[in-house]
């Protein structure tokens, strides 16, 4: 019988398993979670002929080095990087075939942070709660790749993708970031919400999959004290006690006590995957809460 593996030869800064996350389960303290950037890893899935809740691969800033055990077709996209099998140089953003015993090679990110990579098949760890992501937060599904850690693939179904090239944003270079304010705009002055959508943010060096936090101009609150613990949903903008904004990506607590002045958009949180630190940020108003 064929054996459908996958050997971790290099596990790199932080590698883990993603999906399409385990949304739904909030009343139970358990984040989404899921591929931070959805848009890479929905296009890698196409590439190899996988559906797009197949479970992938999410490197973080210097990649993974992985062998199957047996034939596959792999790709790699989301921040552009070097890609070898065996040392020979192999295309990104495009499916690739890597005989069983080879290694393909994920290297640095030249620019963002994070890229995906695809197996046909998929990555088949156990679900759970319906999901095979790995949740930094709650500590559920599969833990952060080791090197050495041995990855079961499901059964290929359909035909890769015959393409040369995909196209595929680059990771921004400003990160723009559409918000609803609200629901806890009214605990800050209207100077702090002025600066909020008029003064530029950097992304902070301390972000991860929980949330990017920014630096830049503190916010001044209306009122003193805290706010009972609420629900959180993804894209919420959470300011702590410092007043810089925190805004709450994949793995994010499902409750929190301090105020959320805004909300943002669903379809700007890719971009804020592949935000490197530094990176310029604006927040900008698309409509008040009524």
């Amino acid at each position: 019988m064929t054996d459908r593996a996958l050997a971790v030869a290099r596990a790199g800064a932080l590698t883990t398993v993603q999906d399409q996350g385990r949304p739904g389960h909030a009343h139970l303290g358990v984040p989404r979670s899921g591929a931070l950037d959805a848009h890479a890893a929905t296009l890698v899935n196409r590439l190899v002929g996988n559906p797009p809740e197949a479970a992938v691969l999410e490197t973080t800033l210097n990649g993974c080095s992985v062998r199957p055990r047996s034939t596959v077709t792999m790709a790699v996209a989301g921040a552009p990087c070097p890609v070898t099998v065996d040392g020979r140089p192999a295309p990104w953003g495009a499916p690739v075939r890597v005989p069983g015993g080879a290694v393909l090679d994920i290297g640095a990110a030249r620019s963002g942070v994070r890229s995906y990579l695809a197996v046909s098949g998929g990555v088949a760890v156990e679900p759970v709660l319906g999901s095979r992501s790995t949740d930094l937060l709650s500590g559920l599904g599969p833990p952060p790749l080791t090197d050495g850690t041995v990855l079961p693939l499901g059964r290929p179904g359909g035909a890769h993708a015959r393409v040369d090239v995909v196209p595929h944003p680059a990771p921004p270079s400003e990160l723009v970031l559409r918000v609803t304010l609200g629901p806890r705009e009214d605990w800050f002055t209207e100077a702090a919400l002025r600066t909020l959508t008029t003064r530029p943010y950097a992304v902070s060096s301390a972000s991860n999959r929980i949330g990017l936090r920014t630096e830049g101009p503190a916010l001044e609150r209306s009122r003193a004290g805290e706010l009972p613990s609420e629900g959180m949903v993804l894209g919420a903008v959470q300011v702590p006690p410092d007043g810089r904004p925190v805004v709450f990506l994949a793995d994010h607590p499902t409750t929190g006590g301090y105020p959320v002045i805004a909300v943002v958009h669903p379809a700007d949180l890719p971009g804020a995957a592949q935000a490197i630190p530094g990176t310029p940020v604006r927040f900008v108003a698309v409509r008040h809460r009524r």
